[in-house]
């Protein structure tokens, strides 16, 4: 069953702005957590004066922020007793539309990016084996379960839920942000969902081992499969991107 954000991984969300008093800043930190998954449909946000004292802003600008995101479709607000603002998650892109995405995306750049999220990726798994708590450990085991039993694009957005306990799990809000903000630019395209069995019960199994290294505090080896986790992913993105090409 699918676990909420974990408390580490909304402490990094929520945790407080580089400037203050930037409404755009705010707006770009929540959708990235509406339209990742993180923040779930239906869920009810915290109050204005609690989302400005989280982000360390005034409550204008959170003000501001949640009429940008119910502009994009994204907030809705509702009066009288029991209403607030509420999170509206985004419909999934159709397969047309990810396929779209990825041809007008040139190699270099997929694999540039690909570069960076490795880098981000395998520095978490490495922390999170040396630093990870008991509960940090059962949400990680909870997430692997979630990307065996998940189809299609709830098969991604398992394994986008996955990095990023990782990186929450590495006690790093910094590491955190790096996750969430590639997910939320072209790094969210290693994880699209390509429909093959095989590779699910593949990617399943690469999982556990992950959560296993990080259980049995082997930061190099979490990384080293981690690494290779996304190498994968690489590549496999890479050859799907060359048969968009193809006339």
């Amino acid at each position: 069953m699918r676990q909420g954000m974990s408390h580490n991984a909304r402490s990094a969300m929520f945790a407080p702005l580089d400037q203050t008093g930037r409404a755009e800043a705010v707006t770009t930190r929540l959708m990235d957590a509406i339209t990742l998954g993180l923040l779930t449909d239906g869920e009810h946000l915290p109050s204005e004066a609690e989302l400005a004292g989280q982000f360390g802003v005034s409550t204008v600008t959170v003000r501001e922020a949640l009429v940008a995101l119910r502009q994009h479709g994204l907030v809705e607000t509702r009066r009288g007793r029991g209403g607030g603002s509420f999170v509206k998650a985004p419909a999934e892109p159709s397969r047309a539309s990810w396929q779209e995405r990825l041809r007008l995306i040139s190699l270099s750049d997929l694999r540039d990016v690909g570069d960076h999220y490795l880098a981000v990726a395998g520095a978490a798994a490495k922390l999170a084996a040396e630093r990870s708590s008991p509960e940090d450990i059962e949400r990680l085991v909870l997430a692997t379960e979630d990307i065996r039993t998940a189809t299609g694009t709830e098969a991604s957005r398992a394994e986008r839920q996955f990095h990023l306990e990782v990186a929450a799990a590495a006690q790093s809000p910094r590491l955190t942000h790096q996750e969430v903000q590639l997910q939320s630019e072209r790094g969210g395209l290693l994880w699209l969902p390509f429909g093959a069995d095989e590779s699910q019960q593949a990617a399943y199994a690469e999982h556990r081992a992950i959560t296993g290294a990080i259980a049995q505090a082997d930061g190099d080896l979490a990384r080293k499969l981690t690494e290779e986790h996304i190498l994968d992913a690489i590549h496999r993105l890479a050859d799907v991107h060359l048969t968009l090409l193809a006339p």
